[in-house]
């Protein structure tokens, strides 16, 4: 057997971690007297994985369970994160969402082109901050959300797609919108009012007609 990794217990009770080829110890007329085994100690090295994976999973955890919106797309497009926060605003679940294309399934279509170039740029190196985002969700809703695209690297600092850290902001927007529909809408009722209406400024100058 070859690369068998082997846990040894020391005489002080300590873990020792070795990586073992176990060789057939023959004698002179060939017959198995035994095994012989040639070891390598990989005791630092298999602790530093064990620590790398313990972060790993730590980070992945604490993107899961964000109270912020956090997805990802590789350099194709296609989703390969989805915390629960997206998911739960959205009404996609991880399963639902993971391997489909984000702009052509998730995105408003008025919004693709500009979402496209944001992310293309993205792949690129060229990162974006507070960019708005309509979202289309299960229940064929619109979600606002501001986005922070940024750049995934791998080990080698290889561009493999981009992360979207957002903030929901749906209330807000629906609120401006409003506010900005009944100021057009006071506009029109001022503009065509069966009556007469002027204003001036504080210098006594028109500011209304």
């Amino acid at each position: 057997t070859s690369n068998y990794e082997l846990e040894f217990k020391t005489k002080s009770n300590g873990v020792r971690y070795l990586l073992v080829n176990a060789t057939t110890r023959r004698d002179a007329y060939n017959e198995i007297v035994g095994v012989v085994g040639v070891a390598q100690d990989v005791t630092e090295a298999f602790k530093h994985d064990r620590a790398v994976a313990a972060m790993a999973n730590e980070l992945r955890q604490l993107v899961d369970t964000a109270n912020a919106p956090i997805f990802g797309i590789d350099v194709h497009g296609n989703v390969n994160e989805w915390n629960n926060k997206t998911a739960e605003i959205t009404g996609f679940s991880n399963d639902e969402a993971i391997g489909k294309h984000l702009v052509s399934t998730f995105i408003v279509p008025q919004l693709r082109n500009s979402v496209d170039n944001i992310l293309e740029s993205a792949l690129s190196g060229k990162e974006t901050s507070n960019y708005e985002l309509e979202i289309r969700t299960k229940t064929n809703e619109i979600r606002y959300l501001l986005v922070n695209a940024t750049t995934r690297r791998d080990v080698e600092n290889n561009i493999v797609g981009v992360v979207g850290v957002a903030q929901d902001v749906t209330e807000a927007a629906q609120h401006d919108r409003a506010v900005a529909a009944m100021a057009n809408e006071l506009r029109q009722l001022v503009d065509t009012a069966n009556a007469p209406i002027f204003g001036i400024d504080v210098l006594g100058n028109v500011n209304e007609w």
